[in-house]
């Protein structure tokens, strides 16, 4: 149908004024707001200054340690690294010096002669055999005392005696003053025994009291520990994050979630640990070789206290 010139007219003046109005309210209700500009994110450092595996209650001679020092083994094939924490009860059952074939050679004799360096600590077992001291003399676990550090690049290590029959006077003052003397970037202490932990033993109260006011004070950003036969990663709890890494042989025990657990799980394996600039990634690794849990430690701005 086609409108004459005086139909147009009208309609034109309608839709004028409806426009005008209906333009009035478009632009209140889309009114630009003003735009904040933000800096895009800073990329994530990719360079790799040390990667490093952690695992505990690994010395039975077992088929599961077996495994797990096979997963260990193949991983440093993808992802080399020339360092292994070793936290503890080395030697099952007693800490029993004519079992270091078993319990540690034999299973690691890949990585042993590929140099890769095991530093280790006393668990409750290795205790039961002169309270530790052929370990301690062992050459390839490293030790230079029942407590003692070491640095790797921009990494300290601080490696603790958490048994009960510890010298902790001596131990605790020790620490505060190497801690507190450190100019590393990266500060990880590592022990048997766990401070945070939903597994048997469950999180040590008296283990909170000694040691998290000092790595608040201090700045550590992880302690690692087995005792617990268990795979547990905390949330940061002051700074500092909490990995339990029972998982290289012996059994196995069940274990739940806490308010402080970022993630839990009872299998066995091992734990690596890559350390850049600006955090630490953390990977909790099966026997399988596949990658069960991942997490990251940011690096905060170092403040002085």
């Amino acid at each position: 149908m086609r409108l004459s010139r005086r139909q147009l007219l009208v309609l034109g003046g309608v839709g004028a004024a409806g426009l005008a109005v209906a333009g009035k309210s478009f632009s209140r209700q889309f009114e630009p707001m003003p735009q904040t500009v933000s800096e895009p994110p800073k990329p994530a450092s990719q360079e790799l200054m040390l990667r490093f595996v952690a695992v505990a209650d690994s010395g039975a001679g077992d088929q599961n340690q077996f495994d797990s020092a096979n997963a260990m083994a193949n991983y440093h094939k993808k992802h080399p690294y020339s360092l292994v924490t070793l936290a503890g009860d080395n030697i099952y059952n007693s800490g029993e010096m004519e079992r270091i074939g078993i319990a540690f050679e034999q299973p690691y004799a890949p990585l042993l002669k590929q140099n890769v360096r095991f530093q280790a600590c006393l668990g409750n077992h290795d205790i039961r055999t002169a309270n530790g001291d052929p370990q301690v003399q062992y050459k390839n676990f490293h030790m230079t005392g029942r407590y003692y550090t070491y640095r790797e690049k921009d990494v300290q290590f601080f490696v603790l005696d958490t048994n009960g029959n510890a010298d902790w006077k001596d131990q605790m003052a020790w620490l505060n003053a190497e801690l507190g003397r450190s100019n590393a970037p990266w500060k990880i202490v590592y022990g048997h025994h766990p401070i945070y932990s939903s597994g048997h033993y469950g999180t040590d109260r008296e283990m909170i009291r000694k040691f998290a006011p000092l790595f608040k004070k201090h700045q550590v950003q992880l302690y690692i520990n087995g005792h617990e036969h268990h795979y547990e990663r905390s949330t940061s709890i002051d700074g500092t994050t909490y990995l339990v890494t029972g998982i290289g042989g012996a059994s196995l025990r069940p274990v739940g979630t806490s308010k402080t657990t970022e993630y839990s799980v009872s299998r066995f394996g091992f734990s690596a640990i890559e350390v850049y600039p600006d955090r630490l990634q953390i990977e909790g690794i099966g026997t399988d070789g596949l990658v069960f849990d991942r997490g990251i430690i940011a690096r905060q701005a170092q403040v002085a206290v």
